[in-house]
């Protein structure tokens, strides 16, 4: 992985790799189909078709289906059906971090050649996921921040720690995802009580989290599953405390709306998509081009300039200005969820999590 490579060194070595997308012939499409690309709907999907997709097909000649994904487990059932099957409904999809190793679980991602994705060489270790034979099956396609969110008319001083939804002066006020696999708040609360994540390797270490997590039940007002209801309530000020999306937050903002998104000094949560292939598709050669494709510096830095998202490669191998970067992430360094355990301990989790935090 690049570690110390400055961005100038870096950019040499990408705009080759470029040159040499352009410059090697068209890859013939199977069938004269073009290479089916699967990511979130609305205005997500909208974004990339507008802003994304085209200059690929320019720059490779490889013409790009838009297929809108339903979000959460139900795509990975869908492609799981569709590959005992013999089908692809999508050749490449944007898959939740959690999705990606369910499906590696099952062997449902082909392997990508390493040798046909150099730009992927500045993408640090966790957007790089490997089979247990070192064999690459997803590459992170962009990320996320979740961060701690006030109303600014309800609170005019920031919160600086997430350890603020613990106070008692937060009695009700707060609005928190409701499900383990999407809050990330075990992970908020093993790295600001606990030091680390590294607790929650053992059941033990587990619960004794989710103990401390359940210390501030009394400060949530809302569990939230639909997004929309709990952005409404903390721009009305009735819930004006909790976790959200950076960027969206900041969109809400930027339109007048008494809001703040803050980083935590523990770190924001950091969430990402990655692409994956699936075995049936006959489109391997495309899909490498495409996941190269998008991986080079300067399509991350427009993806955070167009889509709003943050890049997966670091920030000063991109030619984001402060103002732009700190609208989708930030230098302080992020709490990754631990999705391995998502995978390995979902049923025991999620059992935990009714009876002692969603109880």
């Amino acid at each position: 992985m690049l570690k110390k490579a400055t961005r100038r060194q870096f950019l040499k070595t990408t705009t080759a790799a470029g040159v040499g997308i352009l410059a090697a012939p068209a890859i013939l499409r199977a069938a004269g189909e073009p290479l089916k690309v699967g990511t979130y709907g609305g205005y997500f999907q909208d974004s990339f078709d507008k802003h994304i997709y085209p200059e690929f097909t320019k720059a490779t000649g490889i013409e790009v289906e838009s297929i809108s994904e339903p979000t959460g487990s139900a795509w990975l059932v869908q492609l799981q059906a569709a590959a005992r099957a013999g089908q692809a409904p999508a050749d490449v999809s944007m898959m939740t971090q959690t999705a990606a190793t369910k499906g590696a679980n099952d062997k449902l991602w082909m392997p990508l050649d390493s040798s046909k994705l150099e730009n992927t060489t500045a993408l640090p270790e966790h957007f790089v996921r490997k089979y247990d034979d070192g064999s690459i099956y997803a590459i992170g396609a962009l990320s996320w921040y979740i961060t701690l969110v006030t109303n600014t008319e309800v609170y005019p001083e920031a919160p600086t720690s997430w350890k603020d939804m613990w106070d008692p002066k937060y009695k009700d006020t707060l609005g928190l995802l409701a499900k383990v696999d999407n809050s990330f708040l075990l992970e908020v609360t093993a790295t600001t009580w606990f030091g680390g994540t590294e607790i929650m390797d053992t059941e033990e270490g587990i619960l004794k989290v989710m103990d401390k997590l359940a210390e501030l039940k009394d400060n949530v007002r809302l569990w939230y599953r639909d997004e929309g209801q709990f952005q409404q309530a903390l721009e009305s000020g009735e819930i004006p405390m909790g976790q959200y999306y950076h960027d969206v937050t900041g969109l809400a903002a930027a339109d007048g709306q008494p809001v703040r998104s803050t980083f935590p000094q523990e770190g924001g949560i950091l969430d990402s998509g990655s692409w994956c292939l699936i075995k049936t598709s006959k489109m391997k050669e495309q899909a490498e081009t495409f996941i190269n494709y998008m991986s080079q510096t300067d399509i991350q830095a427009k993806l955070a300039r167009k889509v709003g998202t943050a890049p997966t490669v670091p920030r000063e191998l991109t030619d984001l200005t402060d103002e732009e970067f700190a609208a989708v992430s930030s230098d302080i360094k992020p709490i990754i969820p631990r999705y391995d355990l998502y995978n390995s301990k979902g049923d025991w989790l999620n059992q935990k999590w009714a009876e002692l935090i969603a109880s």
